[in-house]
């Protein structure tokens, strides 16, 4: 070999080939994934039509490329899955066994896995905020509030799992996956934001921005028990005929994606502003605050018993806590300031949150309009919901395109990207409280 060449010869490096970093444990993974989907697939297929049959093939190589990419995700869905068939188990087939067998009672009935979950991010908020002002074992503070957040995750996987099959034990008619109706996908919200903020948490690493995305998260919890016990939505119910469609198992879940990483995008950015405003004294110029304290009180407001009995003793003390955040993040805000990441991170992760939710919140639009021409006979029919999805659609492309395009970066970015959360919230909810039409599905 010649020796002018040698050097740059000895300089190259051959990269890994994708299954040769795989580990024993990847592909222990990879086969009870493989072989749960081919159990559930002989078993049931003759109850699933083509499409259901194809959309279960395909999850399972999905399942397991995205647990490979975050190996975390294989012990949270092992862990998720077996008390889920645990939960079944115990069930012999009576949903009556729901109030007489000790662990579905208290622990792995639906309902009572997702109370379970609202407890678990109530203290995760908590702790976050304790490990982001504690002077000592702060880090030691955030740990555990990271730590409460996985097992909250693995009790809204195992509540939604189990209400999957307790809608069949109402019956065949009945049965179907949970994402119908808004009770059911606020839990999606929840443990769908929560995972993707601990995969940037782990990413990044860094805790500190669980306190402020643990707000968003909490305000969720917060209306799906005041849901719960006022409204009953915990009930399950049959679909109503235009929802019997294998589209809604791919249409939804996309959806909440894009909404959970928006509403991620849109705390982040909050962050960004309080650090970039953290020596600023003068009241007007603190506006992310007021906007924050608006925002967190707008739920009392909207659902007090009326404007003449004004607001009911839990919608009060909602309004207290809320209160009580802002004033807090107010008062401490250099500290806070200190404690989050560099600007560079905020504004990369904002990014990264709402370039995610772009994707599926695009694939989720056209998935939706595929499905509307089946249910309806037209691709669009310009109903509030499409039209409000089509504003938030048009909102994030912008910012994109500004992004892409303009180097849009800094506070501009990130004031865009916070009343972008407003917007996602309208077209989320807001639509469904003001407004009425075809998807009038989940009305409050």
């Amino acid at each position: 070999m010649n020796s002018a060449t040698s050097p740059q010869v000895s300089n190259l490096t051959l990269h890994e080939g994708y299954f040769s970093r795989r580990n024993m444990l990847d592909w222990v993974f990879a086969i009870l994934v493989l072989a749960g989907g081919l159990f559930a697939f002989m078993r049931y297929n003759a109850a699933m039509d083509v499409y259901e049959q194809g959309i279960l093939l395909a999850t399972l190589p999905c399942t397991v490329a995205l647990c490979w990419f975050w190996r975390p995700l294989q012990a949270l869905m092992v862990v998720a899955a077996g008390l889920s068939l645990l939960a079944i188990n115990a069930y012999q087939g009576n949903l009556a066994n729901a109030e007489t067998v000790f662990w579905l009672k208290y622990f792995l009935s639906s309902q009572s896995a997702i109370l379970w979950m609202s407890m678990l991010i109530f203290m995760s908020t908590i702790f976050y905020w304790i490990g982001m002002f504690a002077s000592t074992q702060g880090d030691a503070m955030s740990l555990v509030a990271s730590r409460l957040l996985w097992v909250a995750v693995v009790m809204a996987l195992v509540g939604t799992l189990v209400r999957w099959y307790e809608s069949y034990l109402l019956g065949a008619d009945v049965g179907h996956i949970p994402v119908s109706n808004l009770y059911e996908v606020f839990v999606l919200f929840c443990w769908l934001t929560a995972a993707f903020y601990l995969y940037f948490e782990m990413h990044y690493k860094t805790r500190a921005l669980g306190a402020f995305v643990m707000l968003v998260v909490s305000a969720a919890v917060g209306f799906l028990l005041w849901y719960t016990l006022v409204r009953g939505a915990h009930e399950i119910t049959p679909l109503v005929p235009a929802l019997k469609s294998w589209w809604m198992k791919l249409h939804v879940p996309a959806n909440f994606i894009g909404y959970g990483t928006f509403a991620l995008a849109a705390m982040v950015a909050f962050a960004y502003l309080i650090k970039s405003q953290a020596g600023e004294t003068r009241w007007y110029k603190l506006a992310p605050l007021w906007l924050l304290g608006i925002v967190l009180c707008f739920e009392p407001v909207v659902f007090r018993k009326s404007a003449v009995l004004g607001m009911s003793d839990y919608w009060a003390v909602y309004f207290g806590l809320s209160a009580l955040a802002v004033a807090g993040i107010l008062l401490g805000r250099r500290r806070l300031a200190a404690r989050l990441p560099a600007f560079e991170i905020l504004d990369d992760l904002m990014y990264k949150s709402i370039a995610v939710g772009f994707a599926f919140f695009t694939i989720a639009t056209v998935l939706g309009a595929l499905w509307a021409a089946e249910a309806w006979g037209g691709y669009w029919s310009w109903d509030p919901k499409e039209t409000w999805a089509l504003i938030v659609w048009l909102n994030y492309a912008a910012w994109l395109h500004m992004r892409l395009m303009k180097g849009l970066r800094g506070t501009v970015a990130a004031w865009w990207a916070l009343s972008g959360l407003a917007v996602t919230t309208f077209a989320f909810i807001g639509v469904n409280m003001f407004l009425s039409g075809l998807h009038s599905y989940g009305t409050l």
